[in-house]
């Protein structure tokens, strides 16, 4: 998986239809998907639970891209071994999820997975200035996670924005996760962002059986950036 910063469109399963995963994530891929984005929640961290370990084992064979586990999850380690059992290529904690990110992510690297690391709408960019030497990519929320389909918040630009600067030269992506469709993509890809999960606005009104909806969808988004 060699460094660019060419966007890439990361769709969330957690809007696919959760019956036929499988299909959904060849269907996406099929139709120009460049990563596909996993939210794992755990009803404690976020008010909602979705899938863990077993899930991501389960539709690793259907993903033929990168592999992009988003852990909404405290604590974080004991699944660290799991995850990358289950095949994750990268696997992003909240810095906010435990007292000891600069270990976990540590943990992350020593697994075989490419460490991510998240911050919350709340949470200030500088909380994460002391582990970018140990990150492949860092996630900034621009919702509150737990729930697919919410509202942008533009505050999150200014975010991005410093954090660019932060990074500098280094071979770092920024990932935006909330509210992504063609209106809000090209305002944070001109913040500095370079990977876009996207869900309710990419599987609105398509199917397995209707995979060319997903590629219009996706089309709109980097249409957007033009």
């Amino acid at each position: 998986m060699p460094f660019d910063r060419s966007p890439k469109i990361a769709p969330s399963i957690l809007s696919a239809d959760f019956a036929d995963f499988g299909r959904e994530c060849r269907a996406v891929q099929e139709q120009g998907a460049d990563w596909i984005h996993v939210d794992v929640m755990d009803g404690h961290f976020v008010p909602n639970l979705t899938f863990g370990p077993a899930m991501a084992k389960a539709i690793r064979p259907h993903v033929k891209t990168v592999m992009d586990v988003h852990l909404m999850i405290a604590p974080v380690d004991p699944y660290i071994d799991a995850f990358a059992e289950a095949g994750a290529d990268i696997l992003t904690a909240h810095v906010e999820a435990g007292p000891h990110i600069h270990r976990t992510l540590q943990a992350i690297r020593a697994a075989g997975m490419r460490p991510g690391v998240a911050i919350n709408p709340g949470t200030p960019v500088e909380a994460v200035e002391g582990v970018l030497d140990l990150v492949d990519l860092v996630l900034v929320m621009t919702v509150n996670p737990g729930f697919g389909g919410q509202k942008f918040i533009s505050s999150a630009l200014s975010k991005v924005r410093r954090l660019r600067e932060m990074i500098g030269a280094q071979e770092i992506h920024i990932e935006v996760d909330g509210g992504i469709d063609a209106t809000t993509a090209p305002l944070a890809r001109d913040a500095g962002a370079d990977v876009f999960v996207a869900g309710s606005a990419l599987f609105k009104g398509g199917s397995v059986d209707r995979p060319e909806v997903y590629g219009a969808n996706m089309k709109a988004i980097r249409d957007s950036w033009a």
